[in-house]
């Protein structure tokens, strides 16, 4: 198959939506598709473009077997709602005419992921034109995020307009997929039908990531001994993930020697938590930047427990990337969701972690200290924990799926 990739994060970006794409293009040209991708430099977590890269050219370059190229992008380094839609609304323009070069290469598919939808629009056209199918896949419903979470403040005539658009926008794709049970149902909801609708779940990489002795270079770094219990949050800081519950929960618990937190990673939010945490005083919290794909392992194994934190609003309309991997690394998790989401249905369900209800630093606190205080529960937990990910998130399992509905698709675009 001919297939491109239209999205606004792809590798070399270590977390959430950039690895996703970078894994699996990389995976479908080992097995000998044509892959290309029109993407914007690389800039995520720290929303600061790569070293290596220009925001303002136009760049083609191969990245492990496809074809890569990359359209100017403006980065805001400290981005509020009005700069990340400045941000995304210069990409879509900027990567218009790449996109209209590919309708002469003729792709058989084009896949879409969300974030962002502004990518559609583009991507529609160029399938129009090419003849191609396109998949919608998304990975977040960020429209439902932004107004639940805030973001976005509109009156509700303007809902009403972006939901139709949105709505007008899932129509025109052959199949939309997401990545939980949760948000399949979700879909339904949004007037997707269900024989449109597939489940196209986030895997792990079972073989790089298992679970590895916990005394390790990286726990050092982070400041803790082997008798101390590490509490890990590892992944992006936004300003609205409400990750100042960590350096609360923290504060509840700094007379308790033996805990120790980590923050690993970047993102807007990571010098005000930085900041914070010295205003606090909470010396029992350190934090390290994103720690390059060698490392992962090493991190992830570090922990004795991680940490998933999740707004009320924000829940069932995101899958946090970070858990599967936190599922192969055969470690415990809290997570800050209430009963009946689709986190709490893996942790609760099948036993591989806990969870506590959100916004509650006392109740993070008390849920971290329950597992703290209890060396066999951890156990038993990232047991179960890398278990479920042999179980449901192996990658070569997942994308061979995939592909087998991609080449399907295709079929019927060829009839």
């Amino acid at each position: 198959m001919k297939i491109l990739l239209h999205s606004n994060n792809y590798a070399p970006e270590l977390i959430s939506t950039g690895k996703y794409n970078g894994e699996m293009c990389e995976w479908f040209a080992a097995r000998d598709h044509e892959v290309r991708v029109v993407v914007p430099q690389p800039f995520y977590p720290q929303w600061q473009v790569m070293d290596g890269y220009s925001a303002w050219a136009y760049r083609r370059e191969r990245i492990r077997g496809v074809e890569v190229w990359r359209s100017p992008t403006w980065v805001p380094a400290e981005p509020s709602t009005i700069e990340r839609l400045l941000h995304l609304a210069s990409f879509a323009v900027s990567s218009l005419p790449s996109m209209l070069r590919q309708i002469r290469w003729r792709p058989d598919v084009i896949i879409v992921t969300e974030p962002t939808l502004l990518c559609f629009p583009q991507a529609w056209l160029t399938a129009r034109l090419s003849g191609a199918k396109l998949w919608l896949h998304e990975l977040d419903f960020e429209l439902d995020a932004a107004l639940q979470l805030e973001m976005l403040s509109t009156g509700s005539s303007v809902r009403r307009f972006l939901y139709r658009a949105e709505y007008f926008l899932l129509q025109r794709a052959d199949r939309v997929s997401t990545i939980s049970e949760k948000m399949m149902q979700r879909l339904l909801d949004k007037g997707v039908p269900g024989d449109d609708s597939w489940l196209f779940p986030n895997w792990a990489d079972t073989d790089l990531v298992q679970p590895l002795a916990q005394d390790n270079e990286v726990r050092r770094e982070l400041g803790a001994t082997s008798e101390q219990v590490l509490v890990l949050y590892a992944g992006n800081m936004g300003e609205k993930q409400g990750l100042e519950l960590i350096l609360d929960a923290a504060d509840q618990l700094k007379k308790r020697a033996e805990i120790r937190f980590a923050i690993v990673g970047g993102g807007p939010a990571r010098k005000k938590l930085e900041w914070a945490a010295r205003q606090q005083k909470l010396h029992n919290v350190r934090f390290l930047p994103v720690q390059p794909l060698e490392r992962l392992p090493l991190m992830l194994a570090a922990a004795d427990i991680h940490l998933v934190i999740q707004h009320r609003e924000a829940a069932d309309l995101v899958m946090p990337s970070k858990l599967t991997n936190i599922l192969a690394a055969g470690r415990p998790s809290v997570a800050t969701v209430d009963p009946g989401t689709a986190i709490s249905e893996i942790l609760n369900g099948c036993g591989c972690g806990i969870t506590v209800l959100p916004e509650s630093a006392s109740e993070l606190a008390s849920g971290i200290v329950t597992l703290a205080e209890d060396a066999r529960m951890r156990k038993q937990l990232g047991r179960n924990a890398r278990r479920y990910a042999e179980s449901y998130l192996k990658k070569d399992k997942i994308l061979i799926d995939f592909e087998n509905r991609l080449q399907n698709l295709v079929k019927v675009r060829g009839k």
